[in-house]
């Protein structure tokens, strides 16, 4: 069966990255940009921003949204196909070994002592693509980010009407911003 080059690369690269990175979707993040931006300059960094909204805006994981975007826009349906199997397959394989295995593993101080040590490399994992991001933001948006954080950990408001009222005064201001455009 023949698969055309590019698909195998975007498989094979997300493959990798599903692969080699611990710590769950937004620990993927950075590796991503890394190889679908600055690697193979697949997108462009606004593209990826707006990806990432998207892909945290709808449901499923965040790494696997994110893979499907990049797929469908390097190559359609197909690609989205290639680059969803490169993200999921390599957990599945890893999920499925340890059930096969958990019950002689689970008890180990080994195994134990090695996913405590991975836990600060994740957490810098998810930190490094948040600091890419605030690069050249406006103190404004970085103000009501921290609003947000806020009102979300320490008040425990509900991150879906946060959204949904961005979300009206996203279109809001797209309107006001319209209006004001074609006075001119």
């Amino acid at each position: 069966m023949f698969i055309p080059k590019m698909l195998l690369k975007l498989f094979t690269t997300f493959f990798k990255i599903g692969l080699f990175s611990f710590g769950g979707g937004f620990a993927m993040i950075p590796l991503i940009q890394r190889e679908v931006i600055e690697r193979h300059k697949w997108i462009d960094n606004k593209d990826f921003v707006d990806m990432l909204v998207l892909a945290q805006s709808t449901p499923g994981p965040i790494a696997v949204n994110t893979a499907v975007f990049v797929g469908y826009k390097t190559r359609g349906v197909v690609g989205a196909i290639a680059t969803t199997l490169g993200t999921v397959l390599p957990s599945f394989i890893v999920i499925l070994l340890l059930a096969l295995f958990f019950a002689e593993v689970r008890n180990n101080r080994y195994v134990d002592a090695a996913f405590r040590a991975m836990r600060p490399a994740v957490v810098a994992l998810i930190v490094a693509p948040l600091m890419g991001l605030v690069k050249g933001m406006k103190w404004y948006l970085l103000a009501t980010a921290a609003m947000v954080a806020v009102l979300v950990w320490y008040f425990g408001f509900s991150p879906i009407y946060l959204i949904a009222g961005a979300v009206v005064v996203g279109i809001a201001m797209a309107v006001y911003n319209g209006r004001k455009g074609a006075q001119r």
